[in-house]
């Protein structure tokens, strides 16, 4: 839970580094969550049945779009890699599955152009 709440801390931070954990926690929880606002929503009666979203669904997840193009931008720059390769996720299919192979690669040692090592505690 901690790394969700890292990510929240740095809302819109889209520089520095996010190791693997904190991007696949972030992204964890905040599934959980949606599913969570999901089932709050059908017992408020927040959602129409012919809707995607109801209103605490659709709240949580405009609020968790930023923080979530950040954390993944920063995930990225600890692959050694531009934040803007997100935008492949704009290709139907194909963008997604590129980005996830992308978001599983492991650190990139070391210093790299986007800072220091998030795992180095010097």
């Amino acid at each position: 839970m901690g790394w969700w709440l890292q990510a929240w801390r740095r809302y819109a931070v889209f520089s520095g580094r996010a190791q693997r954990k904190e991007y696949w926690y972030f992204l964890l929880f905040t599934v959980l969550a949606n599913v969570g606002c999901f089932f709050l929503d059908n017992y408020f009666g927040t959602r129409q049945p012919s809707a995607r979203f109801g209103l605490i669904g659709g709240t949580f997840a405009l609020a968790a779009l930023l923080p979530t193009l950040a954390v993944s931008a920063r995930r990225l720059h600890d692959t050694g890699k531009s934040g803007w390769y997100l935008l492949l996720g704009l290709i139907p299919a194909l963008g997604a599955i590129v980005l996830l192979v992308m978001m599983a690669q492991p650190t990139v040692s070391g210093s790299n152009p986007f800072g220091p090592d998030p795992r180095d505690p010097t």
